[in-house]
């Protein structure tokens, strides 16, 4: 065990409250979530910078002693890389996102350049235990994930952003959502379920005037998949529906289509039950007209609009209206009437008990 000082501290290791001065074991648990110390060995230009738990973000530099947690990326716009089997101080692994997800890179997106490379330095240690020197190696979250049957039966209405895939508006539509609420006197929380740690879609939410927030590494899942998807998402729904806010706005990160369980979340009963509203980001008309079929065909659901890139002009909002029969409005230039829409969803929803599955019905 030695001391090793730290220049940054990433935010998917926030729930950990580290010091500067961390302890370090040689000992590395390979498992997504495990804290570990990396000591960058490049520099970089584009995509050099690390979001800090504030939410500042602070450029990486070759040299930098970072606190991060092991874990895995398959992302459409971004580097995919997967959690190695073995770890050992002074072997090399990647960092993988801003939020500081560490893993073997496998897929390099050629606008960003190649990943920072690391030297692993070891696994950071907490202790949990008062009065002891006793250290167990540290991991990501806060709160353990609960089975189904004990989520809770009253949750809050839901109104939950889907999209056609990565940068097609979803937080956008979140934060306009949340002020609208927020303006006219509702009690607001609001959630990321899917996703790569990075606490930064939350702060927009937390900055539009949610009262409370919480993402998926909150419940020490540093990646979503298929298999944790719709138990992440019932789990953050019965978190803040204990809070007795009056709507929850839940982003899902990613796509419909994609590798981080939003299929599985929108299949999952428990969570479907509490939509009252969905709102789905498109990039192109082509990408909502297969959206708006998924989700009816597929799994049932009626979107109550649909915004984003699609609807960026008159052109792309007509075509969406014309051929799938579905509102669709800008959120910068129409994020008012987009808000009706949407609350007049979760006032039938809270009238007649219907879900968003079964509003076309």
């Amino acid at each position: 065990m030695k001391t090793v000082k730290l220049d940054k501290i990433s935010s998917v290791v926030s729930d950990c409250k580290f010091s500067r001065d961390v302890r370090v074991v040689s000992d590395i648990p390979c498992i997504e979530g495990a804290a570990v110390a990396v000591r960058v060995l490049t520099d970089k230009t584009k995509y050099n910078m690390i979001e800090l738990p504030s939410g500042r973000m602070a450029e990486a530099k070759r040299g930098d002693i970072i606190a991060g947690a092991l874990g895995h990326r398959k992302a459409l716009f971004g580097y995919s890389g997967h959690l190695p089997e073995s770890l050992k101080p002074g072997d090399k692994i990647s960092l993988l996102n801003m939020g500081g997800v560490l893993g073997i890179c496998d897929s390099v997106n050629g606008n960003f350049g190649p990943p920072f490379e690391c030297e692993v330095l070891g696994a950071i240690l907490d202790f949990p235990f008062v009065g002891q020197r006793v250290g167990v190696p540290a991991m990501v979250g806060k709160w353990k994930l609960l089975p189904a049957e004990q989520l809770q039966s009253d949750a809050t209405p839901v109104i939950a952003i889907a999209g056609t895939c990565m940068n097609s508006g979803k937080t956008t539509v979140a934060a306009s959502i949340i002020k609208y609420l927020v303006e006219r006197g509702y009690n607001v929380a609001a959630c990321k379920a899917t996703g790569v740690s990075l606490r930064r879609d939350v702060y927009a939410m937390a900055d539009a005037g949610a009262s409370m927030t919480s993402i998926f590494t909150d419940f020490g899942v540093v990646t979503t998949t298929g298999k944790v998807g719709a138990s992440v998402a019932g789990n953050l729904i019965s978190y803040l529906s204990g809070k007795k806010p009056d709507v929850i706005v839940m982003e899902l990160g990613d796509g419909i289509l994609g590798a981080y369980g939003v299929e599985e979340i929108l299949f999952d009963e428990y969570v479907k039950q509490n939509i009252a509203s969905l709102i789905m980001a498109a990039n192109d008309p082509v990408g909502a007209w297969g959206a708006v079929k998924l989700l009816r065909e597929r799994f049932g659901i009626e979107p109550a609009v649909v915004t984003g890139p699609a609807t960026d002009n008159a052109v792309g909002t007509t075509l969406i209206r014309e051929t799938m029969g579905v509102p669709a409005w800008n959120v910068r230039e129409d994020g008012d009437a987009l808000a009706e829409v949407v609350l007049e969803s979760v006032s039938r929803f809270e009238a007649t008990g219907k879900t968003a599955g079964t509003l076309h019905e």
